[in-house]
């Protein structure tokens, strides 16, 4: 199954337009949600824009999980070699443990400094591993 990946001419590029479109709602999302929490649109209630969002920002990940992963089965030993692959995992894993903390806290009912701190690390590194998926195929 893997080989057809590599060879069928709009299997990986299919791949890569389901990765982008998922990086798209999980990015945009997040952004919308970090937006509210900085204060921009304070009319929306945060609670049912935040479960509108979420929902979607966890859309976007499974897309996007779902189709690197079966992007990184067409070249897993390249990748593995590979330190900015290495930098966007690691990346991720700062991603997961920075939105754990965020709502284990609260945040979303407190929308204090902390929160704001968060959510600006958050975008820091949402963009960094954005920047990481890019440059893969570079280094």
């Amino acid at each position: 199954m893997f080989e057809a990946l590599g060879a069928h001419p709009w299997a990986y590029p299919m791949l890569e337009v389901a990765h982008i479109l998922g990086i798209a709602l999980l990015l945009g999302n997040l952004i919308l949600l970090e937006l509210r929490v900085f204060g921009w649109g304070a009319a929306l209630p945060v609670v049912p824009l935040a479960r509108l969002s979420l929902t979607l920002v966890g859309l976007g990940f499974v897309l996007a999980a779902a189709s690197g992963l079966l992007m990184f089965s067409t070249q897993a030993g390249e990748l593995l070699a590979n330190r900015v692959f290495t930098a966007k995992m690691l990346l991720l894993l700062l991603a997961a443990c920075n939105a754990a903390w965020f709502h284990a806290r609260g945040s979303l009912q407190r929308l204090d400094f902390t929160a704001r701190a968060l959510m600006a690390a958050s975008t820091v590194i949402w963009l960094l591993v954005l920047t990481c998926g890019r440059w893969i195929g570079y280094m």
